[in-house]
């Protein structure tokens, strides 16, 4: 079953668009499986830069049938702005299929997201504040209106009414908000139902057919596996499932289906938002990654976190993922350095730690333990063979195969789609 799932093998913002565009057009369906408009891929159409949060970066291609699985929550708004963007610069959005089976966000989980994060004070999560968390809160509670919904304004209203009794009680009792009326959301709705009932499929037996008869399908994941609400830094994480394993929940194909597993990590690694980060800098080195990887959040636009590279968090993300494969991004970043240093183990409170600790107290506590290598202090980003690039950036990569237990495929020397080495991958 030729399916490849590409994943974030860190904290997310790995640099997943770019690699999801250069290989989208060796495959038939491109699949987002899970999250909404709070991840966000940059991708390239000409001379001009395009910031996508629910169109799968498959669309770029013609031959390519880009697919929102039932695994994700969809702000309707937004996707259709996203779609007219991409037809203003010529690329048609026609082929653009959405489970009927992926949920909605709403107003009122937009107004619930903000009030919680508020509400929290100084023990924030650090959401994007989007109605992520509370749409899929929604979902589980089985109270959560779906995309195939629009199809049918009387069902939809049904269970509009049922959701806003509660969540009305939530938005005026706790939080001291207005109230929603099911007559100005079925409006506001029923006009988006418009233009996105046509999109509306059995994405589920779709992929499935498709794959049987040999088509090959790429799951393309946002976040980061350090974002996992299952295998996270909980509670700082996000509200799906961002690990490998997401993709099957995500799209309803069957495990069988996965051929590979591609890890799309940074040559050092950054984070979003609150929460533990052991490998943090917060010096000049920690800025001057920042400003020369330009470590700002294509949905958000906040100033990322920046560290050395974490070998503990990646061979967990080896591990928990199955990685077959990793593409190591960014690596031009590092070419001023004299000095690159790699964390490849944690000392809490005096106890050696080699994988990511079990409780969260200890990975808060975790003090990284270094080893150094000599950096390659000149431009990598002309190279386009594994032979080009220095000795120096060459032993810092196999040494980081070595740690984390899986082959660096590819490598991304600068962020335009030519400049990125294919070492291992077919």
């Amino acid at each position: 079953m030729p399916g490849t799932v590409l994943v974030g093998a860190q904290w997310g913002d790995e640099g997943k668009g770019k690699i999801t565009d250069l290989l989208s057009a060796d495959y038939d369906y491109v699949v987002r499986f899970q999250g909404g408009n709070n991840a966000g891929h940059t991708v390239i159409h000409g001379d001009v830069k395009l910031a996508l949060h629910l169109v799968p970066s498959g669309i770029m291609y013609e031959s390519c049938i880009p697919v929102i699985g039932n695994g994700c929550v969809i702000d309707p708004r937004v996707l259709l702005e996203e779609i007219d963007m991409l037809e203003k610069v010529g690329i048609s959005t026609k082929k653009l299929l959405v489970s009927g089976n992926a949920h909605l966000i709403m107003p009122y989980h937009i107004a619930l997201d903000g009030a919680a994060e508020e509400h929290l004070g100084d023990k924030k999560i650090g959401t994007t504040k989007r109605g992520i968390g509370p749409a899929y809160q929604d979902k589980v509670a089985r109270i959560g209106l779906r995309i195939q919904d629009l199809e049918d304004e009387a069902l939809f209203r049904e269970r509009l009414t049922a959701a806003l009794a509660q969540k009305n009680e939530e938005l005026t009792k706790i939080y001291g908000l207005e109230p929603y009326t099911v007559d100005d959301i079925t409006e506001l709705y029923m006009g988006y139902a418009q233009r996105i009932v046509p999109m509306i499929a059995d994405t589920e037996a779709l992929l499935s057919e498709a794959m049987a008869a040999g088509k090959r399908v790429f799951f393309e994941g946002a976040q980061g596996t350090l974002l996992d609400i299952d295998h996270g830094t909980y509670p700082f994480v996000t509200s799906s499932s961002c690990t490998s394993g997401g993709a099957i929940i995500g799209t309803g194909v069957g495990p069988r289906s996965i051929e590979k597993v591609l890890g799309i990590a940074k040559a050092y690694l950054t984070r979003v938002g609150e929460g533990p980060f052991p490998t943090e800098l917060t010096d000049t080195i920690g800025q001057q990654l920042t400003e020369v990887g330009g470590e700002y959040g294509v949905t958000t636009g906040r100033q990322r976190r920046c560290g050395w590279f974490d070998a503990v968090i990646m061979r967990y993300a080896v591990e928990v993922n199955g990685l077959t494969d990793i593409c190591l991004t960014k690596l031009d970043v590092l070419s001023a350095l004299d000095t690159i240093k790699i964390c490849v183990a944690y000392d809490v409170d005096g106890k050696v730690f080699r994988t990511v600790p079990g409780h969260e107290r200890d990975f808060e506590r975790a003090v990284p333990i270094y080893e150094e290598m000599p950096g390659w202090q000149t431009d990598i980003t002309a190279c386009r063979t594994y032979e080009e690039l220095p000795s120096q950036a060459r032993d810092y990569i196999e040494y980081l195969e070595k740690l984390v237990g899986a082959p660096i495929s590819i490598v991304a020397v600068g962020p335009d789609r030519d400049q990125t080495i294919f070492r291992n991958w077919n």
